[in-house]
């Protein structure tokens, strides 16, 4: 079954960091809740550039979810589909 996700990406200062990572955690809760998976990569050479990804097993999950979620992304219509390669 292919599986879909949206990434979005945020800078956020050394001040931000601890706020940053408060509104993760909240942001994981829901999107576990929503039957959703939700991964945060930063920058390897840039502290404080990170990606959030969030994947579920079918559009309506991911919709329903962002449409829902505490802090809604920017472009949740951006859904990327999974490919057979």
């Amino acid at each position: 079954m292919p599986r879909v996700l949206t990434m979005q990406r945020a800078t956020v200062t050394v001040s931000e960091r601890a706020g940053y990572f408060a509104r993760l955690k909240e942001k994981e809760r829901h999107y576990v809740a929503a039957n959703c998976r939700f991964w945060v990569f930063e920058e390897s050479a840039l502290l404080g550039a990170f990606v959030e990804f969030v994947e579920a097993d079918d559009v309506e999950t991911l919709s329903a979810a962002h449409a829902s979620a505490p802090e809604r992304p920017r472009d949740p219509k951006r859904i990327y589909s999974q490919v057979e390669i």
